[in-house]
């Protein structure tokens, strides 16, 4: 009665990210909660021995799986991993820079857009209209999915794969929690500037020691721990010397940090869950799969029961400019996840580290230039302690790794 004297009403409250958190879990919830008593009936009806008709095949792979599990090591699908001495040297080099560039242009691509999506308005063809802006994350979060679902699913179809042992309903928690972390990441943008977000990524390797200690009972080394303090020290000098007398789009607000530190928190849960399903024999790409098709059913949903998805569709035909944007910004995504792969199975995850990191702080330079954000010299400095932390993790990591490894016998 209230929403129908005064229309605003509604508009003021949709325009509140946690109000829209809870629209979108309530929407992911109609899903996940008939998914639930299905799979327990299935469970506690003994289903796998007595099931049978057209369905039993498509239950007992969503329910059940293959139950066939393996060390993650059988997810390397080529030699070339840990034979870096197969091809030429001047082979090796090019492919390296291949991969180098393919992820640097694929998310440094997406970083920028990503930023002109959720800051920037649309359709300003004259200085006193401000255009229109887009604001619903959960639809960029579809777009990214359905692209990486068709990409993985046509890589699966082409390329030999493992025979596949997980029960797919358990890809719904990494998928969920992908979801949230996303939309999180998005929604970030409205409150806090990009170089901010990229430092918050950086330190997401503190939630994630917390998050393997609790699922997979992990223990780490005291240098883990103390480039962690670097990178918390570092992130609090540059987020603090933010001030509001800079320009707008550097102000960090309390709204901001805390949709932070959801991203933190849901990413860490997805690469640690992650982790786990690898325990089953499975490919990179077949997870990349698994867990897109989940968000795909997920996000498509909680659209279409807020009625955002047509309203989107909407949005992208009165502007062409932000529906090419989407969809660059969802190939990208997409082509980024391949290159990371591809990177892994070919030179390891120490050079793919090093690449990304670089990539973060190439992205920093980048958004400030494009978009005008300022730093300060304590925020400089802070950033600087960050990298610096995280390449010493990355050197502390090969050095270890190296000292592990049985001396091979000299050939005489």
């Amino acid at each position: 009665a209230v929403i129908a004297e005064d229309p605003s009403l509604l508009n003021t409250w949709h325009d509140v990210w946690f109000f829209r958190f809870l629209v979108n879990m309530l929407g992911y919830a109609t899903i996940i909660v008939p998914g639930y008593f299905l799979i327990s009936y299935f469970k506690r009806s003994n289903y796998l021995d007595r099931g049978s008709g057209f369905c039993y095949p498509l239950i007992k792979t969503c329910v059940f799986g293959g139950e066939d599990k393996s060390s993650p090591l059988d997810d390397v699908p080529v030699s070339s991993r840990n034979e870096p001495d197969s091809g030429s040297t001047v082979k090796q080099a090019l492919k390296l820079m291949f991969c180098a560039a393919g992820l640097q242009a694929s998310y440094l691509t997406w970083g920028v857009l990503q930023e002109r999506v959720m800051t920037r308005s649309y359709g300003a063809v004259a200085p006193d209209h401000d255009g229109e802006k887009f604001k619903d994350s959960q639809f960029l979060v579809f777009m990214n999915r359905i692209l990486a679902l068709t990409v993985s699913g046509l890589w699966c179809m082409l390329f030999k794969q493992p025979r596949h042992g997980a029960p797919m309903y358990k890809y719904s928690f990494a998928s969920l929690s992908n979801i949230l972390s996303s939309w999180c990441q998005y929604e970030a943008l409205k409150f806090i500037s990009f170089p901010t977000q990229v430092l918050a990524k950086a330190s997401k390797v503190i939630p994630v020691m917390l998050m393997g200690k609790l699922i997979s009972r992990k223990s780490y080394e005291y240098w883990e721990y103390f480039t962690a303090v670097l990178i918390s020290v570092g992130v609090s000098m540059f987020l603090l010397s933010s001030t509001t007398s800079k320009h707008p789009s550097t102000v960090t607000t309390f709204s901001g940090v805390v949709i932070l530190i959801g991203y933190i928190v849901f990413d860490s849960f997805t690469s640690n869950w992650q982790d786990n399903l690898f325990k089953y024999k499975m490919s990179s790409v077949q997870m990349m799969f698994g867990v897109n098709l989940f968000s795909c059913l997920f996000t498509v949903g909680s659209l279409l029961e807020q009625g955002a998805f047509f309203e989107s569709l909407a949005f992208m035909t009165r502007h062409s400019e932000f529906a090419f944007h989407a969809v660059l910004l969802s190939v990208c995504s997409a082509c980024g996840q391949l290159f990371i792969f591809y990177t892994i199975s070919q030179f390891g995850a120490a050079v793919f580290t090093i690449i990304m990191t670089l990539r973060q702080a190439f992205a920093i330079l980048l958004s400030c230039f494009l978009y005008g954000h300022s730093v300060t010299i304590v925020g400089g400095f802070g950033v600087a302690v960050v990298f610096v932390a995280l390449f010493l993790r990355m050197y502390a990591r090969s050095r270890m790794k190296s000292s592990r490894q049985p001396s091979l016998p000299q050939k005489v």
